[in-house]
């Protein structure tokens, strides 16, 4: 594996490469969830390249950048263990200018639930996205379906942009209790943990009530609020279609139901594609 930190460096690197790039990007903390993405690029394609930044244009100001868990010894080692060929940790100067053009979520379903709560950042996201999609050269990209509205947006960009990468959607990585893995969850205390299962739980009562032929989202919405009632504050819990527009009625294969909640110092956010 070889690790670089300048876009020169990237792109010289890559000269030696021959075959369809895999692309990961990350913003390091590495969990079992990344390493699943990482290891399914690395068996679907020839090569393939992972990059760890933090990106700052996709934080608020009332989030807290520098507090964001950063294991730069150990997810190095993580990816070279895995198979990585280039692993590529830039600076924040080496990604962006002073002075300089910007991408826009779309106005509907960039300004909804995640969009809503921490506005601007799917701005910064697609930003960084789109600059690391064109400097990886990537046949293919993946991206964990936990970020839900964040992979849709990078789909819509790939179409509207007309970007020669191939988004590749992987599922949800959960420990071995249920709960959805984040670099966040560093900062849950073990009650937390326990408490945060009900995520999980409530989405698990909403397949099972799909399952047995209940598609109406009021009453399984109301079934879900009754599991997270330990959450310190949800908040929001929504059913939409694929394009995000909000469902009274479950549509098997093009329904998501999201939430997000606070539990102890971290925002946690699941969901489940039916």
């Amino acid at each position: 594996m070889v690790t670089v930190h300048t876009i020169d460096e990237l792109q010289k690197e890559k000269e030696n490469l021959s075959g369809s790039i895999g692309f990961v990007p990350t913003m390091g903390a590495l969990h079992h969830g990344h390493l699943s993405l990482i290891r399914q690029a690395r068996e679907e394609n020839h090569n393939l390249i992972v990059s760890i930044f933090v990106n700052p244009t996709q934080f608020l100001e009332c989030e807290e950048l520098d507090s964001y868990p950063r294991k730069d010894i150990a997810d190095n080692k993580i990816c070279e263990l895995a198979g990585v060929d280039i692993l590529f940790v830039p600076t924040i100067d080496e990604m962006y200018e002073k002075d300089e053009l910007h991408i826009g979520a779309p106005a509907i379903r960039g300004y909804v639930l995640e969009g809503e709560k921490r506005p601007g950042h799917f701005d910064g996201m697609l930003q960084v996205v789109m600059k690391l999609l064109n400097l990886s050269g990537a046949t293919r990209a993946y991206f964990g379906k936990k970020d839900a509205q964040q992979l849709i947006l990078i789909i819509q960009m790939v179409k509207n942009y007309f970007m020669s990468v191939e988004i590749i959607p992987c599922e949800i990585v959960r420990d071995e209790r249920g709960l959805a893995l984040s670099s966040r969850n560093i900062y849950l205390k073990e009650e937390e943990k326990t408490r945060a299962l009900v995520l999980s739980r409530s989405l698990k009562r909403a397949t099972k009530l799909v399952m047995t032929g209940e598609l109406n989202v009021e009453i399984i919405k109301k079934e879900m609020h009754m599991v997270l009632k330990d959450v310190d504050e949800l908040e929001y819990l929504s059913i939409v279609d694929r394009n995000f527009n909000i469902l009274e009625k479950i549509e098997i294969g093009n329904t998501i139901i999201l939430l997000a909640a606070w539990v102890g110092k971290p925002r946690l956010i699941d969901n489940i594609w039916i």
